[in-house]
């Protein structure tokens, strides 16, 4: 008589957030909420639209647009449902203590990014001199206005690989020096240097990891030809890099949360010969790929905090109140999907990810 399988391993947590993710918009702008307000509770929705999102207004606007792409989801205690978009601002040279201080009062705003210009996608309106920006820092210190980095030199002749851990030197740590009050989130880390940085830093000072620089190294990138689907910036380090992250995320420290930087392109853009579009799109999978990377370090009692504690707790936000439950059971990523007019094509494209959420508290039996 043959053996009943064993039951598949089930992981029941407090509805996680997304603490950094690009949402696009106009015709992109509905996949990327539909797939991202399937379980996440709030996302920190990045600026580098174009034009970017510089002021409140915009900032109004826009979040306005992505509430009406949200497809109905789990609902809190008081039945309302409680996805929720939480905006950023783009700094340009021409940002101000008035624009930090109207962003205060919209209550819709909870920071500013910083991206050095030429740093990322959509990044020509970021600052050159970042000292200029100092006088902003501070009014941002004295208000309680957390700042996002996009943490990397520009200086073209700084090898990629490097222009992390020299912006850390040269410019993160004279911040955090200057303005020891000021909230600082170092996004999207991918170094060892970042991670002992954070480490010895006091406790205003936080990063986020995506799951893709959990699960892939440079030679996933680069070996046996080039991947464009693992393009990214930050660009992807070597396996010791890699592992100093999965260290870090899995070891329980709030300053570590979880941001996907989930970043989608068009098909085209991405498999561009004259120039690869940087980003990886992990919205379609996010939680279950962070499941499976915990899960891989026999870590997944470290997932709830990481994934749903840490990143409210460090930008004063309450914690959810409702749950999901992942369970240990294999599907198929799609080779494409949906992307307006066009396909994009989402990490782990055709083949299985071993975890899926199951259920929220408000919508069991239900399959994501």
């Amino acid at each position: 008589m043959a053996e009943s399988s064993s039951p598949a391993r089930q992981l029941t947590i407090t509805r996680p957030d997304d603490w950094h993710i690009h949402l696009r918009d106009e015709d992109y702008l509905p996949a990327c909420v539909a797939d991202a307000s399937r379980y996440f509770g709030r996302l920190i929705v990045m600026p580098n639209l174009v034009p970017p999102v510089t002021d409140a207004e915009a900032a109004k606007a826009y979040r306005q647009r992505i509430l009406a792409c949200a497809r109905p989801g789990p609902f809190n205690e008081e039945g309302q449902d409680s996805f929720e978009p939480l905006m950023t601002l783009y700094i340009t040279p021409e940002t101000n203590a008035t624009t930090v201080s109207e962003a205060c009062r919209s209550g819709i705003v909870h920071a500013f990014k910083l991206y050095p210009a030429g740093a990322t996608t959509n990044s020509a309106a970021g600052v050159d001199q970042i000292e200029s920006l100092y006088p902003l820092f501070e009014a941002m210190q004295d208000q309680g206005m957390p700042l996002s980095i996009h943490g990397e030199v520009t200086d073209p002749t700084t090898d990629i690989f490097d222009r992390e851990a020299l912006f850390i030197e040269q410019q993160l740590s004279p911040i955090c020096e200057k303005f020891p009050e000021l909230k600082v989130i170092l996004e999207h880390i991918t170094t060892s240097d970042a991670v002992d940085f954070v480490n010895s830093a006091s406790s205003n000072v936080a990063a986020t990891i995506t799951v893709h620089h959990l699960m892939y190294n440079r030679n996933d990138l680069l070996s046996g030809g080039i991947r464009p689907i693992y393009y990214c910036l930050p660009v992807l380090k070597r396996n010791t890099h890699q592992q100093a992250l999965i260290s870090a995320a899995t070891s329980g420290s709030n300053k570590f949360f979880l941001g996907t930087d989930s970043a989608p392109h068009p098909k085209t853009a991405k498999e561009n010969a004259c120039g690869c579009a940087a980003g990886c799109y992990s919205a379609h999978a996010a939680i279950e790929l962070y499941a499976e990377a915990f899960a891989q370090e026999n870590a997944l009692d470290k997932l709830e905090g990481f994934a749903s504690f840490h990143g409210a707790d460090f930008y004063g936000l309450a914690r959810n109140k409702d749950t999901i439950t992942l369970i240990e059971e294999p599907w198929e990523v799609p080779q494409t999907q949906p992307f307006g007019n066009d396909q994009l094509i989402p990490l782990r494209a055709g083949t299985t990810v071993n975890w899926r959420v199951a259920a929220s508290n408000s919508l069991i039996g239900e399959k994501f």
